[in-house]
């Protein structure tokens, strides 16, 4: 299966592990789900790329400042459902891309990307996460 390039914004099929799971001692996401690259960086001596991503989630945030809605239009650009959802920011997975947990979409057999989130929507995510971890509420997982 061919991966595409990471790069910030790309909206992934991802089974991502959960805070709480990988602290309850899991090595495995339960579930298949969108996941935003948030950051991709190229290990120069090694060549390898560093990924890190924040899940897609339809569960309502506890905590509304943790997470940005994702509007409908952006839902239907991307090919996802009609139910509410929501970019959690306040917890990431990393990784070296491609690894072992990417998914082909659900609508194919050999893709892994749903598409790229709009610059302005992307723009907001991040300012966002930077203000959230800035103030120590971001928890992170390395999956490798």
């Amino acid at each position: 299966m061919p991966f595409p390039e990471p790069q910030p914004g790309l909206v992934i099929s991802y089974a991502y592990l959960w805070h709480h799971e990988h602290r309850a001692g899991r090595d495995e996401g339960v579930k298949d789900r969108p996941c935003v690259i948030i950051l991709a960086v190229r290990n120069a001596a090694t060549g390898n790329t560093i990924v890190r991503v924040v899940p897609v989630t339809h569960s309502p945030p506890d905590n509304p400042a943790t997470a940005v809605e994702l509007p409908q239009a952006v839902k239907r650009h991307l090919g996802l459902d009609d139910d509410r959802s929501w970019i959690v920011i306040d917890e990431v997975n990393e990784f070296t891309w491609p690894g072992f947990d990417l998914r082909p979409i659900e609508r194919s057999t050999d893709n892994v990307s749903y598409g790229v989130l709009p610059p302005r929507l992307f723009s907001a995510v991040m300012t966002k996460l930077a203000a959230v971890w800035a103030d120590g509420q971001g928890k992170a997982a390395s999956r490798d």
